[in-house]
């Protein structure tokens, strides 16, 4: 038989948790990313197929290859390979969650370095 204190102990915690979640929810809320801002000539210097795909991720800010390419109606194959060719040429970069590969928008400062730079 439990004790009615660990109960008490157990609802407290839950209270806390639910504060917290509360409190990070409301930050989320608030929180407004900037658009990217990228002149129209230098998208327009991607290839269509690329850009195409660019857009994709730049209009979801964070894909995989299976949902662009859902939305593409390419291959996953085609998509993975067009992803990883931005993220070689600077516009994307990727991050691994297990065994799933996140493509993003590299923050538009290190874009504006990166492109400069070429």
């Amino acid at each position: 038989m439990v004790r009615r204190s660990a109960f008490d102990r157990i609802f407290q915690e839950m209270l806390q948790i639910r504060y917290r979640l509360d409190d990070i929810e409301a930050a989320l809320s608030r929180w407004n990313p900037k658009p990217i801002e990228i002149s129209e000539s230098k998208l327009l210097s991607l290839p269509d197929n690329l850009r195409k795909t660019y857009l994709i991720v730049a209009s979801e800010g964070e894909c995989t290859a299976t949902r662009v390419s859902d939305m593409t109606g390419r291959s996953r194959a085609i998509e993975s390979n067009y992803l990883n060719q931005l993220v070689r040429m600077g516009w994307l970069t990727k991050r691994r969650d297990s065994k799933v590969i996140h493509f993003l928008l590299i923050p538009g400062m290190m874009l504006k370095e990166r492109q400069q730079r070429r």
